[in-house]
């Protein structure tokens, strides 16, 4: 897939940027790291997300966006590997002088997989199925700032909002564009992407094939078949073995040596969005009082943990945003680990004795380790942990839901999630007017400068009521065979661009 786009607006400053190379004709070419790559290439991808279907407004979870978002399924924009949002479907858009009305005009020539011709009707299907009442999307919130979708032919879409928002088009990033006369898409798809689903065997595979009638550039490969695991241990192993050759998102540090020390494979150390929290249920006593959660977040030693659990790797966060988001300020200082602290301030929300409660847990790593290593740390301090470990699914109904929890594990991979923060129905229940009137404030700034200081203030002001605790921020260590390049370094939101991945014959 060309790298030749018309960016629009860069996401953040990276260290790492993924190496995209451009595919080309004939039955090979020159590999970055020497010899011939072969444009038959099955590629072998391992994960331990395994989608739990294949529809991502319908809590397909983090591995339905690895496997099919930009490879199946296309957006009008799209968030590259760097984090910058480019046009995709969108051949051109303008924006109403009131900052109300965008109208985009599409790509001509597009197909989908179906064969069906691209048409504006579809955009606005795409956009309703996100923002209809039994909806999952993540960015489902955020895009309720949509009023009207009209499609006066079938290049256009013009949508009206009932308010300013300034990150609308970063937001449509998120939204898979779908034929309108699609079934069943929990377990089929009809997208416009550069692959199509050949299998998918759930507990073990899926498959994609490249699509002979992409709009774009060809896919560097002719297949790429994600192979899902159960743990870490048999997903490394299964690069040793050649069973794949690459890993999407590395979860073993103390296996990385193995890997490190052999010049067959290379250790990328890429950036994350993912933040591993102890999200309280805010409106639920003792979690209601911020010096509990204060106590709570000070009680915890999160380098400790980090080390633990990924040895070198990794960082403390002190907050829900990273380094690579616009607003992002160095916070750890304000929960940082303090046991004195953290008693005194129990003593004084009038729990000296300390308190129980249950502690939520998903049942995949790392969560059960956090979860007894907090039981560990809380009890220093007088609260006793109950963890009662549920499945994901479970999470989602139980916690995301129902709000039927005290306080829960659970990573977050989006980045720019900090303005959840404003959204008193959120799971975590979290309520500060103040924060609330920034959120809002920002998303209808004029400029991104102006938005990114009121972010700031909700970033100060969610890590000073210890809104949640932030225990880290993932490393995302991609580890892959030296045949292969071009594959994506930094993850993120759990997307894996496979199309421009490069095999040596």
């Amino acid at each position: 897939m060309s790298t030749k786009k018309n960016v629009l607006f860069g996401t953040a400053t990276v260290a790492a940027l993924a190496v995209a190379l451009t595919a080309c004709g004939g039955s090979g070419g020159t590999s970055a790291s020497g010899g011939t790559w072969d444009k038959d290439a099955v590629v072998n991808i391992g994960s331990l997300y395994e989608p739990q279907n294949l529809d991502n407004t319908a809590g397909g979870g983090q591995g339905v966006t690895e496997a099919l978002n930009g490879n199946v399924y296309e957006g009008l924009f799209r968030l590259t590997d760097d984090g910058e949002v480019e046009k995709l479907l969108a051949q051109d858009y303008e924006t109403g002088a009131d900052g109300l009305t965008y109208t985009f005009t599409l790509r001509d020539g597009v197909k989908f997989h179906s064969g069906k011709e691209l048409t504006s009707e579809d955009v606005k299907y795409s956009l309703e199925k996100v923002l209809a009442d039994d909806s999952q999307s993540a960015r489902k919130g955020n895009l309720e700032v949509v009023k009207d979708i009209a499609t006066p032919d079938k290049r256009t879409v013009k949508i009206t909002l009932s308010k300013k928002s300034i990150s609308f088009v970063y937001n449509l990033s998120y939204v898979w564009i779908i034929n309108s006369q699609a079934k069943d898409l929990k377990t089929t798809e009809d997208g416009t992407g550069p692959y199509t689903l050949n299998k998918w065997t759930r507990g073990s595979a899926l498959s994609l094939n490249r699509f002979a009638d992409y709009w774009g550039d060809a896919a560097a490969n002719k297949q790429v078949v994600f192979h899902y695991y159960k743990d870490a241990s048999a997903l490394n192993n299964a690069l040793l073995t050649n069973a794949v050759d690459v890993v999407t998102s590395e979860q073993s540090p103390d296996a990385l040596e193995q890997f490190k020390s052999n010049g067959a494979y290379k250790v990328n150390d890429g950036n994350s969005t993912t933040k591993l929290l102890l999200a309280f249920n805010d409106k639920a006593k003792p979690f209601t009082d911020v010096k509990v959660r204060r106590a709570v977040s000070a009680a915890i030693d999160d380098k400790k943990l980090l080390e633990s659990v990924w040895g070198g790797y990794g960082k403390q966060i002190g907050s829900m945003v990273p380094p690579t988001d616009p607003w992002y300020e160095d916070l750890t200082d304000v929960n940082a680990y303090d046991v004195t602290k953290a008693k005194k301030l129990l003593s004084e929300a009038g729990y000296a004795k300390g308190f129980s409660f249950t502690l939520d847990t998903p049942n995949y790593d790392p969560h059960p380790t956090a979860a007894t290593f907090i039981k560990s740390q809380l009890a220093k301090v007088g609260i006793t942990v109950k963890i009662n470990t549920i499945t994901s699914d479970e999470w989602y109904t139980k916690v995301y839901k129902n709000h039927d929890f005290s306080a829960t594990l659970q990573e977050h991979v989006n980045d720019r999630d900090l303005v959840w923060y404003g959204n008193p129905d959120f799971y975590w229940g979290y309520d500060n007017p103040q924060v609330t009137r920034w959120v809002e404030q920002a998303e209808e700034a004029s400029s991104t400068a102006g938005q990114t200081e009121l972010l700031k203030k909700v970033n100060r002001q969610t890590a000073e009521d210890a809104a949640s605790d932030w225990l880290y921020l993932y490393p995302q260590i991609v580890v892959a065979n030296d045949k292969l390049s071009g594959y994506p370094l930094n993850g993120l939101n759990s997307q894996f661009f496979a199309y421009d991945i490069k095999k040596k014959g």
